[in-house]
């Protein structure tokens, strides 16, 4: 029996067989500002010329699953001919993630789906975390805890996971995740000239380079706009192709970034920067590690692992494991794990556990839905 894993991300979706690759997909929908009845899903919209004259239809809404219908068209995609020549549901078995403490309505409404629409043969319902842990535990069998950090569209969690059961009681939640940033990025741009003498009297240790001007500013990145014409995507322009002073004799819109560059991803760190009250993540780890019985302290700041888009930023690890250090009693080590790819080290943790030879006591028969209903989910599913 095959087995399909899905991580099913709030904006990107992550999909494949258990002895394939892993492919990323826009979890979304696209409708023509001019024409809504032409309708895009997922990975269509790389079929189309100007994307600029689109909006976008998200299942999910901070952060729970709540618009089925456009969640439906993006599965009947997923598992339809275009991506695995027609998934065969009776002979498939599906491990699909969800949130944390998601509301059992929702949980109700994808039992159904999985089961009595699709017609799954068997199904587990798991948390993105729990993957990534199962995968780090895999790789490091000696270990017994460790600590994920799971930063993704809309949320920052920190579990803490002991011998591949999550610590309810140390489960933090930070509002903050990649769509507040964009969101962020896009209001300080749009501000700029307001702002950046608050963010100068912030980030101290930026304030001479930001001062600097032409190459003396090594901050300083022009970003490259789209124009659906000559240029798909924007991108940054490296160092040396920079004009310092002047335009681009190219005739490219360009967006010059100083300290947006490094203020966007500060509130990972102080999301009070903004008015958002919560604590950041290297508050929030030590908080939750607290909460936990002391002699395991040293095995969960010996093990934190990052998952998500957001830790891609450069320099993350090194700046999250400093400020750890300042937090964490000098007698205790702390190590902080940034996998070679985040965004899909859960995925790869569903692949491996699909392969578990535990796997078949984890997952709920179509058989055993069908004559007790949900109730063996929730006996079954820790969510």
């Amino acid at each position: 029996m095959a087995t399909l894993v899905l991580d099913n991300g709030a904006y990107w979706a992550k999909i494949g067989y258990s002895q394939d690759k892993v492919s990323v997909i826009p979890n979304c929908q696209f409708r023509s500002k001019t024409s809504r009845l032409k309708t895009f899903t997922a990975n269509q919209l790389d079929e189309i010329k100007d994307p600029s004259g689109l909006f976008y239809i998200l299942p999910f809404q901070k952060g729970y699953l709540v618009n089925w219908d456009v969640q439906r068209k993006v599965w009947d995609h997923l598992f339809g001919k275009e991506m695995f020549k027609q998934v065969e549901f009776p002979d498939t078995s599906i491990i699909i993630t969800e949130p944390y403490f998601n509301f059992s309505s929702i949980q109700e409404s994808m039992n159904e789906i999985l089961f009595e629409e699709y017609q799954f043969q068997s199904a587990l319902r798991i948390n993105a975390g729990s993957l990534g842990a199962h995968h780090y535990f895999t790789s490091k069998p000696s270990e017994l805890c460790c600590l994920v950090v799971d930063s993704g569209f809309s949320f920052t969690h920190i579990v803490p996971y002991c011998r591949s059961k999550k610590l309810k009681e140390g489960i933090r939640r930070i509002n903050v995740g990649g769509k507040l940033l964009t969101n962020h990025l896009k209001e300080i741009i749009s501000y700029r000239y307001g702002d950046v003498m608050y963010w100068l009297q912030k980030f101290v240790k930026k304030r001479k380079l930001l001062k600097m001007k032409g190459e003396e500013n090594t901050v300083m990145r022009d970003y490259v706009l789209p124009d659906f014409s000559a240029i798909k995507k924007g991108f940054c322009k490296p160092r040396e192709e920079m004009v310092f002073s002047g335009k681009y004799k190219t005739g490219e819109q360009t967006l010059r970034l100083a300290n947006e560059r490094f203020a966007v991803p500060e509130m990972l760190f102080h999301p009070s920067d903004i008015g958002i009250q919560e604590m950041g993540i290297p508050e929030a780890i030590a908080d939750s590690v607290q909460s936990l019985p002391e002699e395991m302290h040293p095995h969960f700041y010996q093990n934190i692992v990052l998952t998500g888009g957001n830790l891609l930023f450069p320099g993350f690890r090194e700046r999250l494991e400093a400020e750890l250090r300042s937090l964490v009693p000098a007698h205790l080590p702390v190590n902080v794990f940034l996998p070679e790819n985040p965004v899909c080290y859960s995925w790869e943790g569903g692949k491996l556990l699909a392969h578990s030879p535990d796997y078949d006591e984890m997952v709920v028969m179509r058989e055993d839905y069908e004559e007790n209903g949900h109730i063996v989910c929730e006996e079954k599913f820790d969510i």
